[in-house]
Parts: C-alpha cells; structure tokens; sequence
C-alpha cells in the first residue's frame, strides 16, 4: 500500500445545486480528526469506508497559510470554511513538500522552496475546504 493513502469514512453533505461543475462535498472521519473536503469518486459512492488519497490545492506560503506549530502531534480540522493539517514537513527533491499526518502523507506544492531549517519540523497547514480532495485509491 501506498504512503499516501489513508483509510477513512465519509458522508456525503447536502448540495449547494445547481454547481453541475464542482465536486461533492463530504465530511471525511479519519484517525487524526475530521473536515468538510470534495469528493472526487463516484457521487453514489461517497457515503461509506474507503481508501483515499488527498490532494491540496492550494499554494503554500510560509507565513500565511503556514507555520510552525505549537503542538508536535497530527491532526485534521475543520476552521470554519478552512482545513487545518498539523503534521511534519517533508521537502522533496524536486521543490514539493510532503506534510507527514501520522502513516500517511498529503503532497503539497509550496509556492517557494521549504528552508532547509524546517525539513522535519511540525507545522499547520491552513487551506480552503474547497481546496482539498479525497481521490477513492484504486488497488
């Protein structure tokens, strides 16, 4: 299995309609806490168990949407009409940032490059729900 895929439960959430273009929304329910996300599978599928990976997409800008973190643990969370990822940062080679919540781990793509100083270090992402999505992973 890969890094990247979290076990979790969702329900799907009334719809704003008519939007024939955006995703559903669900409550996800994972080990580390809960959030409002789209769901990028299958609309009669949303409600139940599945494997999933997540995507942000959002920029990440040290600053303003992130920052160090006061406790050392992973979490999800909703904040009003944003998500909060508390987990360790994770520079790749190629100028991505993986944020390490528990097992798992969330791609991100930081609009510049993570210092060297927080590779490791515990930070809270904070994004738009509209920004983040569960994909059903495919075995």
């Amino acid at each position: 299995m890969d890094d990247e895929a979290m076990f979790v439960r969702t329900e799907s959430l009334p719809q704003d309609l008519p939007q024939a273009s955006s995703h559903m929304k669900v409550r996800v329910h994972t080990p580390i806490g809960s959030a409002v996300v789209l769901w990028r599978g299958d609309p009669r599928e949303a409600d139940g168990r599945h494997l999933v990976e997540w995507t942000v997409d959002e920029d990440i800008r040290w600053g303003r949407n992130a920052r160090s973190a006061a406790v050392a643990e992973p979490e999800l969370r909703q904040d009003g009409d944003r998500v909060s990822l508390r987990g360790r940062l994770r520079p790749t080679d190629d100028g991505a940032a993986r944020l390490q919540l528990g097992h798992w781990s969330v791609l991100l793509d930081p609009a510049t490059p993570v210092p060297d100083d927080l590779d490791g270090s515990w930070v809270r992402i904070d994004v738009a729900s509209e920004n983040v999505a569960l994909y059903p992973y495919q075995v």
